[in-house]
């Protein structure tokens, strides 16, 4: 997929880089560069930091070497020049293929509004249950890690390493719709029979002895 969500300056966003955009249009990737900056001095600084995102990337022989990450006007301000039939298909797969990263980024972002709400649930069945005293205020950590060993079989620590993030970073922006979906189910399951008065060792024996999909359903 050359459509991809990245975080940048804090916001996930749909993007493709400039070294896939010259391989699949068959161009140089210097002339590629040569072309965003050519953009770069024909609007403003402001205009072209929304669009254009600068990195690099670590070439065959050990350097690095610099890219662009762009939005999809971005691409579009780019490739507009672009002519002929091929390139015209390539734009199109392109479109096809924002359009149905934005449709997931969405989703994601409506998911993530959902959990915050069934995570305050969560933490709300701790508290009433004691359980964040009992366990010197560490409850929800030590639930979240049964949640994720249901769903991934990995707790949060091996999940970040996984990821390559640190405890300071979102490990659920690290999570598809799907993924956050299943979360998002167990810990309402967790929350119900924490409610019933269920004790950490019987939820944590029937969560990660379940059917997941039975759970989430």
């Amino acid at each position: 997929m050359l459509v991809e969500i990245k975080k940048i300056n804090k916001e996930e966003v749909t993007v493709v880089t400039s070294l896939d955009v010259a391989e699949t249009f068959e161009k140089e990737h210097k002339n590629v560069l040569a072309d965003i900056r050519n953009i770069q001095n024909d609007i403003s600084t402001a205009e072209f930091s929304a669009l254009f995102f600068e990195s690099v990337y670590k070439a065959s022989n050990g350097k690095n070497n610099p890219l662009y990450y762009m939005t999809r006007d971005g691409f579009t301000l780019l490739v507009m020049g672009y002519t002929g039939e091929k390139a015209m298909r390539f734009k199109l797969a392109y479109i096809k293929q924002f359009n149905a990263m934005e449709k997931a980024l969405i989703g994601k972002m409506k998911e993530r509004e959902k959990g915050i709400a069934v995570r305050q649930a969560l933490t709300n069945a701790l508290q009433l249950s004691q359980e964040n005293e009992r366990m010197h205020g560490h409850a929800y950590s030590t639930y979240t890690n049964v949640v994720y060993k249901a769903v991934f079989g990995k707790d949060a620590k091996h999940l970040r390493e996984e990821y390559g993030i640190t405890k300071k970073d979102n490990l659920r922006d690290c999570f598809s719709e799907e993924e956050l979906k299943a979360v998002q189910s167990v810990e309402m399951v967790v929350s119900g029979l924490i409610d019933f008065g269920w004790s950490y060792d019987q939820i944590k024996d029937f969560i990660l002895h379940q059917d997941l999909m039975r759970l989430a359903a």
